[in-house]
């Protein structure tokens, strides 16, 4: 272990992971701490990191408040019926009523932002969505981060926090590696806002072989915005609630812009449309009050995601599939034909290329859509995270702490894919999510929380000796290597991977067994993964590359314990669609009407599970409204 140690102390705000949180956070913490000293960690580069890396054709969280399209109330409740009812309200409703100050910012510094020329707003994708020209849309949004901290680390993989050891459950920073050079980095701070990443490639993806990182949400991300926290003791919320995405076949190119822009709809294999024919018997699964099919019709209200995705699964599983988007209609319109090929060439450029490489030609062939398979993460159609203190004017005593954001560990902030309980946030959700994280944590160092914290080298040595163990195991036993690369003694990360994409994807509700799955399965599969553990004890890295993805799956399986803890303690199919629990079919209101909260004990590794209440803190639409 001859790595240098890099040890950076004095930090006021650190903020791990770049992404559009991260930014966020970093760019916040400056204006409330003027003379605090801002460092942001970040694995890859803040110039193209996180889920906006390759640029994004729309902004899907604005509201258009100043043009009298939506309030931060119609967002709730838009968010609540599409999570079934699963939301923080008190969250939600926060960044709603900061996010469009976000994205004037974005504008401000050079975003372009497509306009209505009749209007003079923003030109509309959909109710929340605004058309943007976003290849360099992170670059953009770094540039301001990178201009607000003090220091930038790229290239370095945090994969601990630090704990105070002058007062319990406390946080003092955090450690990493510098995965070009190897060396140990070591941050001391006073706050933490946690802004990495969910997880993609906890489950077996449909892809395999070549196409094996062809997934939807980011490859990258790793669950690190999942497994810091919870080896910090952090509580989690909703982290059953993973998604399942429609996408492009293959290529998981987005559907939601072609939907709402171009206009397009889906069919099934006979060339008709399905989807209405699942609902009679969805709405006896679920209830009137999630799928109201006649009241969505008057009030353009949305069915919930989930309950497409059902639809679409039930067709192909009754051997009428497989389903199409219907583009060649749209694409038969020069302007609209554009559109589509754009979206993908500013987004999802894998997409095009995958069609052009299988001679599909939208404008007269209409292309295959597929489900994915599951995700977790908090930023999209879906709640996973931190169980999060939430703003001391709109938060019942259960959901209020002290400190905006603030995990229930002191010091310890989350944004993005961290925060549990608000989906629907995107991209510039996110951002403001860091904002506002920021701006507690800088009220959290001025209101003196902060003051005494002790790290021991003894807890740096030790956190030092674990983060390189998988390389020191590889050198000890790789003479021992008996063919390729099976050792008596070690495993490595694309071993461990692939063991826990067949245990997740087989135990707790993948696409080979259609979502699902029942109590017996989970506890067989938490077994599963306690033997994995064990064996991850003896990951091998042959080099610094291996040891990125010896950590990475380490998060990927704290991760991935969480949502079966999760999906076992919810009795009931909450989002069918997302997964089903094939020994409870049905949504149960009566006792399940409630967020799950789970704590992982840091030195056991036993779980505590609770329910918590889920108010309702915004009206239902206005009658009036509605009619």
């Amino acid at each position: 272990m001859g790595y240098k140690t890099v040890v950076e102390d004095g930090i006021d705000v650190l903020v791990c992971g770049a992404g559009l949180g991260g930014t966020g956070a970093a760019f916040e913490a400056r204006y409330w701490g003027k003379d605090k000293k801002i460092v942001v960690a970040e694995k890859a580069n803040i110039d193209r990191s996180g889920a906006v890396a390759q640029g994004l054709y729309a902004i899907n969280c604005y509201m258009g408040t100043r043009f009298g399209e939506n309030n931060p109330e119609d967002h709730v409740r838009y968010a609540r019926i599409d999570l079934m009812g699963m939301v923080r309200e008190d969250l939600l409703f926060d960044m709603a009523r900061h996010v469009d100050s976000t994205v004037h910012q974005f504008e401000e510094w050079g975003l372009p932002l497509m306009r209505n020329p009749k209007t003079g707003a923003y030109q509309r994708e959909g109710r929340w969505q605004i058309m943007i020209h976003g290849e360099s849309y992170k670059p953009i949004v770094a540039e301001a981060a990178k201009k607000s901290a003090d220091k930038v680390f790229n290239r370095v993989c945090v994969t601990h926090l630090l704990m105070d050891e002058s007062k319990d459950n406390r946080v003092a920073g955090a450690v990493g590696f510098n995965v070009r050079t190897g060396d140990y980095h070591v941050f001391k701070s006073k706050t933490v806002v946690v802004a990495a990443g969910g997880a993609s490639n906890i489950f077996k993806p449909r892809s395999v072989g070549e196409g094996a990182g062809r997934v939807w949400y980011a490859p990258w991300s790793s669950g690190s915005a999942y497994g810091l926290l919870i080896g910090a003791g952090a509580k989690m919320t909703q982290m059953e609630n993973r998604i399942v995405l429609a996408r492009f076949k293959d290529g998981y190119g987005p559907v939601g812009a072609y939907f709402l822009h171009l206009k397009t709809y889906t069919q099934n294999g006979l060339g008709e449309e399905y989807e209405s024919k699942w609902f009679p018997d969805l709405e006896k699964m679920v209830g009137k009050r999630y799928l109201d099919v006649e009241a969505s019709h008057r009030t353009h209200r949305p069915i919930p995601t989930c309950l497409r995705n059902h639809a679409f699964i039930n067709e192909v599983n009754a051997g009428r599939g497989p389903i199409h988007m219907v583009t060649m209609e749209a694409f038969q319109d020069p302007h609209l034909e554009e559109i589509g090929w754009h979206n993908f060439l500013g987004m999802t450029v894998g997409q095009a290329v995958l069609w052009a490489a299988t001679d599909v030609n939208p404008k007269y062939e209409n292309p295959e859509l597929t489900t994915s398979e599951p995700y977790v993460m908090g930023s999209h159609a879906t709640g996973c995270g931190a169980w999060c203190s939430g703003p001391e004017d709109v938060s019942p005593d259960d959901y209020f702490w002290g400190y905006n954001r603030m995990t229930t560990v002191e010091g310890l902030f989350g944004a993005g894919d961290a925060v549990g309980g608000t989906p629907h946030a995107f991209s510039s959700g996110s951002f403001t999510e860091g904002r506002l994280a920021a701006k507690a944590a800088c009220k959290y160092i001025d209101d003196g929380k902060a003051e005494g914290i002790r790290i021991s080298d003894t807890q740096i040595n030790q956190r030092k000796e674990e983060i390189y163990k998988p390389m020191e195991h590889y050198k000890i036993y790789r003479n021992e290597i008996t063919a390729g690369s099976v050792n008596p003694n070690y495993i490595n990360p694309r071993q461990g991977l692939d063991r826990l994409q067949k245990l997740m994807d087989e135990y707790c509700g993948g696409v080979t067994v259609n979502y699902m799955t029942n109590e017996k399965l989970l506890h067989m599969g938490l077994k599963k993964l306690k033997l994995l553990e064990e064996d991850l004890d003896k990951l091998a890295a042959e080099n610094i590359h291996e040891l990125l993805r010896a950590w990475e799956l380490k998060h990927r399986h704290l991760t991935s314990e969480a949502v079966m803890h999760h999906t076992l303690f919810r009795k009931e199919t909450r989002w069918p669609g997302y997964y089903y629990r094939g020994d409870a079919m049905q949504v149960d209101d009566e006792n399940w009407h409630v967020l799950t909260v789970s704590h992982r004990d840091p030195e056991t590794g036993e779980y505590t599970m609770e329910k918590a209440p889920c108010y309702h803190l915004v009206e239902d639409e206005p009658k009036a409204e509605a009619a």
